[in-house]
């Protein structure tokens, strides 16, 4: 009688949705969780005051112009250093953007990615199975932590991430390794996307380990509870073997792994290295999905080495830098709707199709709002898209430096670095966000000089410097238009400019 009763229902709950509607207020809940990013960024640009967005964009123009990839120290005054653009990919698609829409490119793609990322955050939280309203404030949550992630190509690491989760997720919940087999193609895109498709290499490392781990529990008869139905460890271990084969399918090969531990180790005189602090609301709210992610197993007595050590690798790594929150935000979003996956009974196709209509509703809302968002608030101009740079870089005293060629080479100061490596061509720079390519020894060396540390000629960049170019109520540009040899030839409310007297 049982099996009888429960045909009909799910016949009914295939018919009406689960007996979910999908009224005009979800469609709005969804239109104003996708776009809400994309729009405060249409009205704000916070995009074009990003330091290290200019010396990505000025990289990808390059590539564009040459064909080919740097190795070297492009537009900086180490020519000779060697340099991995690990980031290559983000960079070449942000200068294709740029010829195409001019400066609107910067926050249109910061746009896109933010998009691509809430609807990732929502598809991850189980947003197309039953539990609508979980996913959104799971996916509201991780895209509030979010907001101190730097509008650079680790947004778009995100977005391959929650790709990995999802994948990873799916295989385990049906049994299947059809998703497995998509992981190859998808970190050759994120090999030469961004370097830290490493994390995604580390998290499918744990994958294969947990399921290895799972399976000699198993045959040996010992005591392992795990939700996830058993794959074949054959092909696990050939995909992984693959996948990290495809991440050496990039113009620089195995360099992309040095690059990558190099960005990976924290410094001091980078903010969004520093560890988590919590002063800022968004930390406590990423330590609240955590906890809830935590909190989620442990109601489930879960003995899952997969989560346990998902949840644990990427604590440990949100928590050491704050530039990589979101892979905890993301695992933790990942675990929960998990937990709240479909019946077992109830397939992949069934769940999808009960929300088929409001997917499109979404997404053609979606389209409509960020297209309108994007032609009505961001100014088409460059000249007023300029001013508004103006506001974070100087713009003027680099035209003054320009116009009256003052003599190279420049001495600049280090947040104002990649914006000149852009806006100012003619004039390599001292320093700029490429850490990876000054190494330790010269930002350090640069960072002491500015403090007044060690002596000014210690720093052979600066006793090289004939034009030097610092924020005005630095106490190093008021030092030295106290000093002779150096004469204040420009100053606006923004920047000083000086030049060397002999």
């Amino acid at each position: 009688m049982s099996m009888s009763l429960e045909s009909p229902a799910r016949a009914t709950r295939s018919a009406h949705g689960d007996g979910f509607a999908v009224p005009p207020l979800r469609v709005l809940t969804l239109l104003l969780l996708f776009n809400a990013a994309a729009v405060y960024e249409s009205i704000h640009l916070t995009s074009l005051a990003d330091a290290d967005v200019w010396w990505h964009l000025r990289t990808g123009i390059w590539i564009l112009q040459n064909h080919a990839v740097p190795h070297s120290g492009v537009f900086s005054q180490y020519p000779a250093l060697p340099w991995t653009a690990g980031s290559w990919g983000y960079d070449g698609l942000l200068a294709a953007a740029y010829k195409l829409f001019g400066l609107r490119a910067v926050p249109l793609s910061l746009m896109v990615l933010e998009v691509t990322l809430a609807v990732s955050a929502f598809v991850l939280a189980g947003g197309r199975r039953r539990h609508f309203c979980l996913a959104v404030i799971l996916a509201i949550a991780a895209q509030y932590a979010f907001l101190h992630v730097r509008p650079l190509p680790n947004l778009g690491s995100l977005v391959l991430f929650s790709v990995e989760l999802a994948l990873l997720f799916q295989s385990r919940r049906t049994g299947s390794v059809r998703a497995l087999l998509w992981l190859p193609l998808l970190f050759v895109l994120w090999t030469n996307f961004d370097i830290q498709f490493v994390y995604g290499l580390y998290v499918l490392g744990l994958f294969f380990v947990s399921a290895f781990t799972a399976e000699i529990c198993r045959r040996r008869g010992l005591a392992w509870t795990s939700d996830a139905p058993t794959l074949p460890m054959g092909v696990i271990a050939a995909v992984a073997a693959v996948s990290a084969v495809a991440t050496l399918l990039s113009p620089y090969t195995y360099h992309v792994y040095e690059a990558a531990i190099k960005n990976a180790t924290p410094v001091a005189y980078v903010a969004q290295h520093h560890a988590m602090n919590f002063r800022h609301p968004q930390h406590y709210v990423l330590l609240l999905l955590a906890m809830a992610a935590f909190l989620t197993l442990g109601r489930q007595r879960s003995r899952d080495l997969f989560k346990i050590t998902l949840m644990i690798a990427s604590a440990m790594v949100s928590f050491r830098m704050q530039c990589d929150a979101g892979f905890l935000a993301l695992a933790s979003v990942a675990v929960i709707g998990d937990a709240f996956a479909i019946d077992k009974s109830e397939t992949e196709q069934e769940a999808g199709a009960h929300l088929g209509k409001w997917e499109s509703l979404a997404a053609a809302g979606l389209l409509f709002v960020v297209t309108a968002a994007a032609a009505y608030r961001i100014p088409s101009g460059s000249q007023a898209l300029l001013k508004k740079i103006g506001e974070s870089f100087p713009v003027q005293a680099s035209d003054y430096i320009r116009a009256n060629q003052l003599p190279n080479p420049l001495f600049n100061e280090y947040q104002w670095g990649g914006f000149l490596t852009w806006y100012l061509p003619g004039y390599p720079v001292a320093i700029d966000g490429r850490r990876d390519l000054y190494g330790e020894d010269i930002n350090l060396r640069y960072f002491q000089v500015t403090s007044a540390e060690i002596p000014l000629n210690a720093d052979p960049d600066f006793a090289n410097a004939q034009t030097i170019l610092l924020p005005a109520n630095s106490l190093m540009a008021e030092a030295l238009a106290t000093i002779p040899d150096f004469k204040v030839v420009y100053r606006d409310a923004l920047a000083t400019v000086l030049v060397r007297q002999n």
